[in-house]
């Protein structure tokens, strides 16, 4: 079983509280840059944050998803969120990092030791993700944790804050 909490060299990945909801409101869920290629509107008011959290709790707790709430290793606040979902023999993955700690490699520690933790699990044979074809940052955040690009998926993934239409994606994987 995927633990509740992972530690990285910078960051914690930990189960998320609802109290996390004003610092995910500020730093992510509302920021118009961030949420760009995510499958969400910009949350308006915290309150959106707090159903969010309230339904990865649900999730966690069903073992249907795994969301984690990133934090820098030094303090509790969250700066991201990185989630699994759990199908069979196989994960999905997404994930989110507030601005401020763009362009440092967090978010690929943390995917690198996401992976490896699932997929030292006996039943877990992939880890697996998507980005829209314009989103070069995740692309490479991909990439550099050690997934490999399988192929491009065409008109495969509604990102609202671009389009009501579905755009293409580019699909990474990791197996063992």
């Amino acid at each position: 079983m995927l633990p509740e909490r992972l530690r990285t060299s910078r960051l914690v990945l930990r189960r998320p509280r609802l109290e996390d909801a004003p610092t995910i409101f500020e730093r992510y869920t509302q920021d118009l840059e961030v949420t760009r290629y995510l499958t969400f509107r910009p949350h308006r008011e915290v309150a959106q944050s707090e159903s969010f959290l309230s339904s990865c709790l649900q999730a966690w707790d069903a073992g249907i998803r795994r969301p984690w709430i990133l934090t820098r290793a030094e303090d509790d606040d969250a700066i991201g969120m990185l989630e699994l979902r759990l199908t069979e023999h196989r994960v999905d993955v997404g994930y989110v990092l507030a601005r401020s700690f763009w362009g440092r490699g967090l978010m690929t520690e943390a995917l690198r030791a996401v992976a490896e933790a699932v997929l030292a699990e006996p039943a877990l044979f992939r880890i697996a993700a998507v980005c829209d074809v314009d989103n070069v940052a995740s692309a490479r955040v991909m990439a550099k944790s050690g997934m490999q690009r399988e192929g491009l998926l065409r008109r495969y993934l509604v990102h609202p804050n671009i389009s009501a239409e579905p755009r293409d994606v580019y699909l990474y994987a990791r197996t063992r």
